[in-house]
């Protein structure tokens, strides 16, 4: 179960860096999950690393405009991960040990795949760290339903299921974006717990640092009391579909792309241990601007830790 050879797999790096096998002293690492076998609308996610790295390299010629740092020279690109693409179980198992290995030797970005992909990648890092981790979470949908369509795990279930295995610290998990039609016991879910949801009509209005300063201040002060290394997972349908058409479950009245990069901007003094991007869906992408947004949020994260390492 470990050599699987499909189509959709990747070729060339992100932001066009080496291969890990070339360069695996590298402190950051990206690695692909092309899996799409959860998800509950339209298909398509198994594309998105391809996709998001193609995006990609339009970034690697220059600094990012806000930390004056670039990634390139400081990361390398595990590929994307050979791993069965009909069982959620069996695509999960064999994840398990390829993470781990690549956590123990990397500071990783990975990019999805469909949200399902979070579940044993927090396992993993819960391995791997020993202790359970902050979450930040960006998304349309509060993913904390307890079970998946009659079944038991899915795309929309990881955040409960992460938070039922302590995975994730209940005060320091915060969702940034959360919109979508649901029951208001698993929209709540996260609140009623101890963590925080701030809803997209919270933050309507709300894009420079300034208007944002209530969720900044909230993120930072829960994080830091927890005093627990921080894990980000975005999936790409936080943001409004003028801004990401190119997604498998789009919900109107979303988060700007301006928001979202302000948010990862400020942030960046948190101590994240990783991040991964989901749920871009290339099939449905208009002019590109989903994997653009994607490959940008990626770049924005590891230029955010590169230039907090260099203090």
């Amino acid at each position: 179960m470990s050599d699987h050879a499909f189509p959709y797999l990747s070729s060339g790096g992100f932001l066009l860096e080496p291969p890990r096998a070339q360069a695996a002293q590298r402190r950051y690492c990206v690695a692909g999950i092309a899996w799409d076998g959860s998800v509950t609308n339209r298909p398509g996610a198994r594309f998105g690393p391809a996709a998001v790295r193609r995006a990609s390299q339009m970034l690697c010629d220059g600094e990012h405009p806000h930390f004056d740092v670039s990634p390139v020279g400081h990361l390398c690109d595990a590929g994307d991960l050979a791993l069965p693409n009909t069982s959620l179980e069996a695509m999960r198992a064999a994840l398990a040990p390829l993470a781990e290995e690549l956590l123990a030797a990397h500071h990783m970005a990975w990019l999805g795949g469909d949200h399902s992909i979070t579940l044993p990648l927090l396992r993993a890092y819960r391995k791997v760290i020993g202790r359970p981790l902050a979450l930040l979470h960006f998304d349309a949908h509060c993913d904390t339903w307890k079970d998946h369509f009659g079944e038991p795990s899915g795309h929309g279930t990881w955040t409960w299921e992460a938070i039922q295995e302590g995975l994730v610290i209940p005060a320091a998990t915060v969702q940034v974006g959360i919109r979508s039609s649901g029951q208001k016991e698993a929209r709540e879910y996260v609140n009623r717990i101890g963590g925080r949801v701030f809803t997209a009509r919270e933050l309507r209005g709300a894009e420079n640092p300034a208007q944002l300063a209530f969720v900044i201040d909230e993120i930072r002060r829960r994080m830091r009391a927890a005093a627990a290394p921080v894990y980000l997972t975005i999936d790409i349908d936080c943001l409004d579909p003028a801004f990401a058409p190119g997604t498998g479950t789009p919900e109107p009245g979303g988060l700007t792309t301006a928001q979202v990069l302000t948010l990862l901007e400020e942030l960046a003094d948190l101590d994240f241990v990783g991040m991964d991007c989901v749920e871009v869906s290339p099939p449905y992408d208009v002019s590109e601007l989903t994997v653009n947004a994607a490959s940008t949020f990626v770049w924005t994260y590891l230029a955010g830790r590169i230039a907090r390492a260099a203090r």
